[in-house]
Parts: C-alpha cells; structure tokens; sequence
C-alpha cells in the first residue's frame, strides 16, 4: 500500500518536490499537488497520510503530528504573500481575502489590528478577484500569482515583513504533518528527500531559470524559509496563541 502526500504547488516548493519525485519510488509513494487551503482540505478529512499542513490548521488536525523541522516561511520579507493597494493604508475601506490560504488570511488580520491599526470592512474573493483591487479596494494574495503585482499597484505591504516588525520573529506558513499510524521507517524516508531536494537547490535554481527566463534564486535563497527552528516554533506557537488557540509545538 502506497504512502499519500499532499504538498502545496507553489514555487517555493520545488526543493521539496524535486527531492520527493527523485527520492522516493513511485510504487511506494504517491504524491499530489495543491493550493494552501486545499491542502489543508484533503488533510482534515484525513485523505493523506502525510502532508504539507497550513499552520491555521494545526489546531484542527486531529491523528496527525509534525514530522519534520523542514517546513514553508520566511524570515521578514516573503515577496508572494502581499496586501495590494492602490491607497495608503489608512485609506483602504476594503480588503479582499485570498481564498487560498486560511493562515495568511488570518495572519493579515492580525497586523491589521496589532501593527497597522485599522479595521477594514474584510470580503471572501473569488477566483477572479484581483481585477477588484482597485481605488479603496486592497487584496491579499499569495503564492506565485503575486510575483508581478508590485507593478501594478501604488502600494505592497509585505505579510512577512509585516509580521517581522510586529514580533521579531519569523514566520511559518506551513509544515509537514504525518498521520500517527504512518510508520518510523517512512518518515526517515520523507525527511531524507526533502533533505536531497535542499541540497540540489543551486542545480533547481538554474534550471528553473533556463525553462522560465527569470532568475529566482532570491526568491528561494534569501526569502524562503526552509527550516523552522527555535525560533520558528516560537512564531508558531505565537501566531496560534493570537488565534486564542495555543497548542505546544514540538
């Protein structure tokens, strides 16, 4: 019987992907990409038996444990997951919330309140929403459809940063969770790919560059957090503790 995992399809992946797909045999392996929210989706009805868990998530994921110091964040700024706006914050009215991710939705309204200090009317988007940012109307958006919204509004205002300025402390968007019942010997398994994946990152980085034309090794070298550490179980054990729901993170 093959082990499921569901890992997040955004650029900041890749080292992961790469080590999974290079590392771990197909027949005993199966693996399926997502976005954040969907992910944690498939996860909370215990369809996979590992997985790349949104940290909103953590307190909800019942039978499940983390499984890894490897995980998705940053330290300060992140560059894919911004308020766009064509105002300065003290005028935005209105913020649409990206439906793709539960944590980053959560994690904007908590600067909103601690650090920029403004309430705004919040609106669940659709898929199209982005052509609604415009005028009083700011939005969050996340993941690789960010990379080229800096040119087209007035203002960025960084999640990562933001969170930074307010805490000191990293930022964790996510981490990887297996069932309780998935064995030792599988999770070594895991932890050795991703392992691969971060050590062939320089080799990613030119091919992405030679497929794609753009240059990322910024983006995965100096703005994406692989590992959580001391400090990141901090910040999650934080960002949870501002969700009034505090759980002890190993």
């Amino acid at each position: 019987m093959s082990t499921s995992i569901v890992a997040v399809s955004y650029l900041n992946t890749t080292p992961f992907i790469y080590g999974i797909q290079q590392k771990l045999p197909v027949s005993e392996f199966k693996l399926s990409l997502e976005h954040p929210a969907k992910c944690a989706s498939v996860l909370l009805e215990g369809k996979v038996d590992i997985g790349l868990a949104p940290i909103a998530a953590l307190p909800e994921l019942e039978g499940y444990q983390i499984i890894s110091d490897y995980c998705i964040g940053c330290d300060g700024l992140v560059e894919t997951v911004c308020l766009y706006s064509d105002v300065p914050l003290s005028e935005i009215q209105t913020i649409y919330l990206d439906y793709q991710s539960k944590t980053s939705v959560n994690l904007i309204k908590i600067l909103a309140k601690e650090l920029w200090k403004i309430n705004p009317n919040w609106k669940d988007a659709d898929t199209n929403y982005i052509d609604n940012i415009t005028g009083k109307s700011a939005g969050l958006v996340i993941g690789d459809r960010a990379f080229d919204l800096a040119e087209r509004y007035r203002y960025t205002f960084d999640l990562g940063d933001g969170w930074k300025r307010l805490t000191g402390l990293p930022f964790v968007f996510a981490c990887w969770v297996a069932k309780t019942g998935v064995p030792n010997s599988v999770k070594t398994k895991f932890n050795e790919a991703l392992k691969y994946g971060m050590d062939y990152r320089e080799d990613l980085i030119s091919e992405l560059k030679l497929e794609s034309g753009v240059d990322y090794s910024n983006y995965l070298k100096n703005r994406i957090l692989f590992t959580k550490g001391d400090k990141g179980r901090e910040a999650i054990s934080l960002f949870l503790n501002y969700l009034a729901t505090p759980i002890i993170i190993s």
